[in-house]
C-alpha cells in the first residue's frame, strides 16, 4: 500500500485514518482493542483522537479514548509501527476551548501519560479560542518539538484567516501546520472547498477529514426514518433526507455496484482522490464496518465516476 507523506514533515502514513471518538463511547476497551487490531493487521497504522475525547459520554470526563490507545500501544509493544495524532483545546465539562501556551504545555504532559507514551506524531490545534495570538499557539509547539515531545503540528476547526496568520507566523521562524482536519465529505463540501482547501494546495499542507462518511449517512445503511435505530447517531439522519441526500446515496449505489464494493468504499475513494486530501478519519464499531474502509485506498475511481458523484453533491 502506497504511503502518503503528512505535508512536508516526513512522517509517511497508510491513506486511512482511525477516528478515536468511538473509543469509550460506543465501544468499550475489548472491543476497541479488537478493532485497532484488524486495523493495523490490514496494514494501516494511523490513529487519530483528542484529549477530550468521550466527555460527553454520562460519566466521562475526556481522555478515555487516549486511554484506551495508551493501554493497547502498551499490551501490543507497537508504538513505533503506529502514528498517533491527538489533538488539544477542546472544551469540556470543566473548562472552555483553550489554545495558549501555557495550557498546551500542560495538557501534553496529560495527553502523554494516557498514552503511555513519551512523544506525539502529530499534534493539533482542536479549536480555536479566537483570543489567543498565533504566535502564542505556536511558540507552544515550538518548544514541545524542541523537547522531542511532539514531532510535528496540525490544526482542524480554523477560519481561513486564523490558518493564513499562523502560516504568516511561521514563516518568521515559527513550526508550520503540516496538516489541516476539516469536516469534508461528498454531502459537506462548499465551505471547504471555497475557504480552505485552495490554502491547504497552495501551501503544500495535507487534510486529513473528519466526519468523511457523514456520521454514516454516505453508508447508505439509513434509507428511512425507521433506519434512525441503527446507531446512536441514526436520529440526526433526517436532515439529510432531502433531493441532494438521496441523489448523492443513487450516484454511490450506482458506482459500488460497478466496482462491486458498498458506497461506504465508493464515498472514501472519492475523498482519497481530492486535491490535498491525505488520508479520510473513519470510525467502525466492528470488524464487519472496518471491511468496506480498508477497502477504499484499492478502488481507483474514473473521471466519469468522478463527474458522476460531483454532479450529484453540487
Amino acid at each position: 500500500m502506497e504511503k502518503r507523506e503528512l505535508g512536508q514533515s516526513g512522517i509517511k502514513v497508510a491513506p486511512i485514518v482511525f477516528g478515536g471518538n468511538v473509543f469509550g463511547w460506543t465501544i468499550d476497551e475489548k472491543k476497541s482493542f479488537e478493532i485497532l487490531d484488524a486495523f493495523v493487521a490490514a496494514g494501516f497504522d494511523f490513529i487519530d483522537t483528542a484529549d477530550t475525547y468521550s466527555y460527553w459520554v454520562d460519566g466521562n470526563t475526556g481522555g478515555e479514548s487516549e486511554t484506551i490507545i495508551g493501554n493497547w500501544l502498551h499490551s501490543r509493544k507497537n508504538r513505533d509501527k503506529v502514528v498517533i495524532a491527538t489533538k488539544v483545546g477542546s472544551e469540556n465539562r470543566s473548562h472552555g476551548r483553550d489554545i495558549s501556551k501555557a495550557y498546551i504545555l500542560k495538557t501534553v504532559e496529560e495527553s502523554l501519560k494516557r498514552l503511555k507514551t513519551d512523544y506525539i506524531d502529530l499534534y493539533q490545534t482542536h479549536w480555536d479560542d479566537d483570543k489567543t495570538p498565533v504566535e502564542e499557539t505556536l511558540s507552544a509547539y515550538e518548544q514541545l518539538i524542541r523537547e522531542g515531545k511532539i514531532r510535528t503540528i496540525g490544526a482542524s476547526n480554523l477560519s481561513a484567516e486564523r490558518m493564513k496568520a499562523s502560516l504568516l507566523a511561521a514563516d518568521s521562524g515559527l513550526p508550520k501546520y503540516q496538516t489541516f482536519q476539516p469536516h469534508y465529505n461528498l454531502y459537506a463540501r462548499e465551505t471547504y472547498e471555497k475557504e480552505l482547501m485552495p490554502v491547504c494546495v497552495e501551501n503544500n499542507i495535507s487534510s486529513i477529514t473528519y466526519f468523511s462518511l457523514e456520521s454514516g449517512f454516505l453508508t447508505g445503511k439509513y434509507r428511512t426514518a425507521s433506519d434512525f435505530v441503527k446507531s446512536v447517531r441514526g436520529g440526526g439522519m433526517a436532515k439529510y433526507f432531502n433531493n441532494r441526500g438521496f441523489a448523492i446515496l443513487d450516484a454511490l449505489d450506482e458506482i459500488a455496484k460497478k466496482h462491486q464494493t458498498q458506497p461506504a468504499t465508493i464515498a472514501l475513494a472519492w475523498l482519497l482522490q481530492r486535491p490535498s486530501v491525505a488520508a479520510p478519519i473513519v470510525s467502525a464499531t466492528s470488524v464487519q464496518q472496518l471491511e468496506s474502509i480498508i477497502k477504499a485506498p484499492s478502488v481507483v475511481l474514473d473521471a466519469e465516476d468522478i463527474a458522476r458523484l460531483d454532479k450529484s453533491s453540487s
